[in-house]
């Protein structure tokens, strides 16, 4: 197997932080979600990078009541981003 060979079997992990998404936070009491009732709201529908970041500036504590929306980019993005994985793009996105 050569070296093109190897590369052209690996997935795509290329990541369009252009792409347009949306950052939603659940309503929370005592820090938990409340999933009764209408879902999650709308906090920034911007670009998938502007989401990471306003994301990213959240403390810690509070990051599991939010999520990214998106168009899925497979293997590495999915439709609704939860806490682990906006934080494994950030790292990814500091990278590129």
């Amino acid at each position: 197997m050569t070296d093109n060979d190897a590369r052209e079997a690996e997935p795509d992990s290329h990541v369009n932080f252009n792409a347009p998404a949306v950052l939603r936070k659940w309503p929370s009491l005592n820090n938990q979600r409340r999933t009764e009732g209408t879902g999650p709201y709308l906090l920034l529908d911007g670009t998938l990078d502007d989401c990471i970041r306003e994301f990213m500036a959240k403390p810690d504590s509070t990051r599991h009541l939010y999520e990214i929306q998106t168009a899925p980019q497979p293997p590495l993005v999915t439709e609704i981003l939860l806490s682990e994985h906006v934080a494994e793009l950030a790292r990814l996105r500091e990278f590129l």
